[in-house]
């Protein structure tokens, strides 16, 4: 009885660190784990000891014969792609052994001249930041704060993550448990550039890692983007999600179709969230406006257009799994023939799975029970449609010069990320991320390091991967850091850990600390018990500051402030 990994895989790589067996890949120090769409275990050589599933952070992994129907195609995923030659091999080989992920860095070697152990500021709370907070605190000794502009922390996972996608956001508790490290400390609400500099930050720390991701949409320059009625599936999703900078997007859901430009995973996140039951979606964290605005959708169809062909489809094989066994997905018939024309050619086996399954989708012909996705290939966008608003999408047929038009009432872009510049660091504009050597930033102009500045994520490495791959990325720029410390090259700290709370506070009295955040947590767990759901976000920051305030400050705190009255 193997263990299978399913769709809500992560690659966060901690089941490899589990596994004593060795039968998990691809693991971090392999080639193909930065490009792997998931990992796989291996159906011959796993003793089904389970000690994978304990070390899961996304509940991505069951016995084969525990696993839902729709999890059933993933039981052929990870016998044949990864293990190609499992039907030769007799029941119980293993794979021939590879080394496991990169040896736990050393501890920061303390030299005499130092008087203060490594205190790193991390910029952004999201998975790289929580990532390289977890592999710093491997060291005793080591102090991080964690700086977020938002008063709550976790970014794309708190933020980006569809909300029909719960098992995924599970690696929240895994986040939550590295908060409540000793050594740890937030600084929410407390955006740097703006309350606290990159310079304040060295004054009280010997380093700061920049995990800010890729914020930004890459936009598509047709005519009529901008107008109302489009806007970005990034922006949607975080409207979805109560991220409190969307809440005010204008979502106009009014007209039977919604067009979405690009098919990689978010655009697939998006028809599926707009063409899903109200009813399904409020058992999930979904924002009460949204939820408000898809019980009065009048939308029947989402359609998902892509420029290129099917073989180039940007969605992984785990997502389309998971589509096509909870979503009503079509495919017109000219497309078909272009996804048998490509299968007909490819010999990449996920690609081939990809077409397989595109292949036997029905082409949506009869009346639709249900709103439905169609998928499209080699539509060029031209131009949005509309005077004041936009009510359709004029495409040219890749190739061609062939025109076709969609009306829509709502369209949609999804191409992409990229990253914004840092203040104080160097930053290519090209591929958007802060120019690095393995996290170690380095000036563009001299190819030397920066003192003390650091990246991991996506500002890091540009928009690739998911939740799981910036743990290995988190490692690297950790272990560059530690040898930069370890060599005597990172500057003491002149502050003291106390004179950087003050400071924070003096220049943002909202501050949200852990206890704040916690008291956020729980306020809005108990809302969702109240609805039968695992939580109700608050949207508004007043609303979150006026909880996080509810929040008993922690002993040392009240002495310290006590002491303060006392001397004033």
């Amino acid at each position: 009885m193997p263990h299978v990994i399913t769709q809500s895989c992560c690659s966060d790589g901690s089941c490899v660190y589990a596994c004593p067996v060795n039968c998990i890949h691809p693991s971090p120090d392999e080639p193909g784990f930065a490009t792997a769409e998931m990992l796989y275990i291996d159906p011959v050589a796993c003793v089904d000891c389970g000690a994978c599933v304990s070390a899961c952070p996304v509940g991505a992994i069951a016995p084969d014969s525990r696993l839902a129907p729709e999890q059933q195609p993933f039981v052929a995923l990870n016998a044949l792609f990864y293990y190609p030659d499992h039907a030769s091999r007799p029941a119980g080989q293993k794979l021939p052994p590879t080394s496991k992920l990169a040896p736990v860095i050393p501890a920061p070697e303390v030299r005499r001249h130092r008087r203060r152990p490594l205190t790193v500021a991390i910029v952004g709370s999201g998975p790289a930041a929580m990532y390289a907070a977890d592999e710093l605190l491997t060291q005793p000794g080591v102090q991080v704060n964690v700086f977020e502009k938002l008063p709550t922390p976790y970014g794309l996972v708190r933020a980006g993550v569809a909300p029909d996608h719960q098992t995924t956001k599970r690696v929240t508790a895994l986040f939550d448990r590295i908060a409540r490290r000793r050594e740890f400390r937030f600084f929410l609400n407390v955006e740097v550039g703006k309350h606290v500099s990159h310079d304040d930050l060295l004054a009280y720390h010997h380093a700061v890692i920049y995990a800010v991701g890729a914020p930004n949409d890459r936009r598509l320059d047709i005519d009529g983007m901008g107008m109302p009625g489009t806007a970005t599936a990034t922006e949607l999703v975080a409207w979805i999600n109560g991220h409190p900078e969307f809440t005010e997007l204008a979502v106009d859901l009014s007209h039977e179709r919604v067009v979405v430009v690009g098919n990689g995973n978010v655009a697939l996140d998006v028809a599926r969230v707009l063409t899903a039951g109200p009813d399904e979606l409020a058992r999930t964290d979904i924002s009460d406006h949204a939820l408000q605005a898809l019980r009065a959708s009048r939308v029947q169809e989402a359609v998902i257009a892509a420029r290129r062909g099917p073989a180039h489809s940007a969605f992984t094989l785990p997502e389309l799994i998971g589509l096509t066994t909870t979503a009503d997905v079509v495919l017109a018939a000219a497309d078909r023939e272009l996804v048998l024309r490509d299968l007909a050619s490819v010999s990449d086996a996920v690609t081939k799975q990809k077409l397989e399954i595109l292949s036997k989708l029905g082409d949506g012909s009869g009346p639709p029970l249900r709103p439905r996705i169609r998928l499209a290939y080699r539509l060029t966008p031209k131009r949005v449609l509309g005077e004041a608003r936009a009510h359709g999408m004029e495409f040219g047929v890749t190739g061609t010069d062939e025109i076709r038009q969609l009306a829509a009432g709502l369209v949609l872009t999804s191409i992409g990320y990229h990253g914004k510049a840092v203040r104080d660091l160097p930053f290519d504009d090209i591929a958007g991320v802060v120019p690095n050597d393995g996290g170690r930033v380095i000036d563009p102009d001299s190819g030397q390091p920066v003192h003390g500045a650091y990246v991991a994520g996506w500002i890091k490495r540009g928009p690739t991967g998911f939740i799981g791959t910036n743990k290995s990325c988190a490692l690297q720029t950790v272990q560059r850091l530690v040898d930069d410390f370890n060599d005597g090259l990172l500057r003491d700290p002149d502050g003291k850990p106390s004179a950087l709370d003050k400071l924070v506070r003096r220049r943002q009295p909202a501050v949200v600390d852990a206890a704040g955040w916690r008291a956020i947590d729980a306020a809005e767990v108990i809302r969702g018990k109240q609805a039968d759901r695992p939580r109700k976000k608050f949207t508004s920051i007043d609303d979150m500051l006026a909880v996080a305030a509810t929040a008993p400050a922690p002993p040392l705190r009240r002495r310290l402030a006590d002491r303060l009255r006392q001397l004033a």
